[in-house]
């Protein structure tokens, strides 16, 4: 979690809200949305983000589904001008993962490690953040599969509908 800032932290419980006019309400830090996403800037320190819901997830168990509570499932792709954060993906799957597991990532045909720690998983490198953000710009969904500590298998798909144009506007307003 030493990835995270305390704002990003602190935004996790706005953006589970985000999809719907209730967010724009509650949060003063959203600036605008392109389809399935949304961006955030913050001021004090400097920080940009896009962030999206899954619109479908499966949870099973033992090769079966079942259903479960799980806190925010969300996506996230940030920009730290002044830790010089360009582009970093994170994921929650709304538990704590499995501990020597990791989250697979699928987009399109093209396929990608996260490691987990506690509640959270990144790409292993700024190389590979650079890989993933082009595949979700040319893809049409991203596939998170992951394991909880509980053993639970869980499949969320995010829609990739106006994330290019959510990371231009992100990256624009923390570069200005």
């Amino acid at each position: 979690m030493a990835k995270l800032s305390v704002n990003l932290i602190a935004a996790i419980a706005l953006a589970g809200m985000f999809a719907g006019p209730a967010m724009a309400q509650q949060s003063n830090n959203r600036v605008d949305a392109k389809t399935d996403w949304s961006i955030f800037v913050e001021d004090n320190p400097t920080e940009c983000w896009v962030v999206s819901a899954p619109k479908s997830t499966v949870n099973t168990r033992d090769g079966k589904v079942v259903a479960v509570n799980r806190g925010d499932i969300l996506i996230f792709v940030s920009f730290r001008p002044g830790t010089n954060v360009k582009g970093e993906i994170s994921f929650t799957g709304g538990y704590t993962f499995k501990e020597g597991t990791t989250v697979n990532m699928r987009v399109g045909s093209a396929s990608y490690e996260l490691f987990v720690d506690g509640d959270y998983a990144w790409p292993a490198s700024i190389a590979e953040d650079a890989k993933i953000t082009t595949s979700m710009k040319r893809g049409a969904t991203a596939v998170m599969t992951a394991t909880s500590s509980r053993g639970t298998v869980t499949e969320d798909t995010f829609s990739l509908l106006g994330f290019t144009a959510a990371l231009e506007e992100a990256e624009r307003r923390c570069t200005q």
